[in-house]
């Protein structure tokens, strides 16, 4: 006959499975399955931070794990802020951002590609072109009808980016010349959700990565009269972009420099997903 389990054994084992079955912290990794959110976990890597390099980070992992069976990699957004905050703290083995940060001298930066912005309005709004001192204006508060730019009379909706976002970093820093947006509108909290707010509401105007514009369910703005193409921005005649970082805290390990040098090597897979290798600039920042 079998022997019986003591009761402090019992007991042990019961408190075991409900850990293993909680699922506390986990997160989904990128093709599906569990993985530990815990940085630095052998045979996993898990990373943070910047929405609008989310759409690359992530199917990049999917075709990265499908070649690496032995690699588990998770992958979340969250802003170019907590990106920053997470590979500083250790809490990610990544963090994804669209600027550099300030102030955090242990985090080492990898430049994997360059992210076109744009300035995109709902497509009832009959405007092609803005200048660089109309957005401004729109932004800053001091222009609200869409009449005021020679459109049919609407009211304008901002949408903006938290703080947080790198996103409204880049555009602080590239079209408001450092000043901040006026807070009287709305705000979103990630790029997808911008895209889907300014498409679903009339005189919506915002700010997003260029690979998240669906043609035909919101416009981008030509700037100054140029148009927000792949030559113009190369050339450096479009001036709203940015280089997406990836950061790690110090150097990092062979595993992760391996998947690091995956990104940003997929020329296709940046190219199909509406981002330019670095390499490919004409210009720098």
């Amino acid at each position: 006959m079998a022997k019986r389990l003591a009761p402090t054994l019992i007991a042990a084992l019961f408190i075991v499975q409900l850990t293993a079955c909680s699922g506390g912290n986990q997160q989904s990794s990128s093709n599906g399955a569990a993985a530990s959110s815990r940085a630095g976990a052998p045979g996993s890597i898990t990373i943070a931070g910047s929405t609008a390099l989310l759409p690359l980070v992530k199917q990049a992992a999917v075709d990265y794990q499908a070649k690496h069976a032995n690699v588990k990699i998770s992958v979340s957004g969250g802003g170019s802020m907590t990106g920053i905050a997470q590979a500083a703290q250790k809490g990610v083995d990544i963090g994804d951002s669209d600027v550099l940060p300030q102030n955090e001298p242990s985090l080492v930066d990898h430049k994997v590609a360059v992210v076109p912005f744009g300035v995109i309005v709902n497509s009832a709004v009959n405007v092609k072109n803005l200048s660089t001192q109309q957005i401004r204006d729109i932004f800053s508060g001091k222009l609200t009808n869409w009449s005021q730019l020679g459109a049919a009379s609407r009211q304008i909706t901002m949408i903006n980016r938290p703080r947080s976002s790198g996103t409204r970093a880049v555009f602080v820093q590239t079209i408001m010349s450092g000043a901040q947006p006026s807070e009287s509108g709305l705000t979103q909290d990630s790029s997808g959700t911008v895209a889907t707010m300014v498409a679903q509401t009339p005189g919506a105007i915002s700010y997003v990565a260029l690979s998240y514009v669906k043609p035909g369910v919101v416009k981008a703005l030509s700037i100054d009269g140029v148009a927000p193409n792949r030559a113009s921005i190369e050339s450096g005649k479009y001036h709203f972009w940015a280089y997406e970082h990836m950061l790690t805290n110090g150097q990092p390990s062979a595993q992760i420099a391996d998947f690091i040098n995956f990104v940003k090597t997929d020329t296709p897979l940046l190219t199909k997903l509406g981002f330019i290798p670095v390499n490919a600039m004409k210009v720098s920042k």
